[in-house]
């Protein structure tokens, strides 16, 4: 269901008869309901509470939310967020002498 404010199409009224006029306007009024179904419209939130975001951006269509960090991010196609991504390393050792 949804919760934007676009007025429904108008249906006509059948007639007794089969009229090339009627169907053509049927058509045209689902034509009208379709795009507007396809349309995702313009969303203002005063309060919003996102729940079970996924960590990563794997899978997700570009503009779609997820956290990684504790920050919302939204998916770009140029740039990815790698799921598990870590990195260790080590440079030379150092010696603790207690005196």
């Amino acid at each position: 269901m949804s919760s934007r404010n676009v007025p429904l199409p108008y249906f006509p009224v059948p007639p007794a008869e089969y009229s090339p006029s009627y169907m053509a306007e049927i058509v045209r009024a689902f034509s009208v309901y379709l795009a507007q179904q396809q349309n995702p419209g313009e969303g203002r939130n005063t309060f919003i509470v996102l729940t079970a975001l996924q960590d990563n951006d794997q899978g997700l269509e570009p503009g779609a939310l997820f956290q990684q960090g504790g920050f919302v991010k939204i998916t770009q196609a140029n740039t990815p967020h790698v799921g598990g991504l870590s990195a260790t390393g080590a440079v030379g050792t150092v010696t603790v002498i207690a005196t």
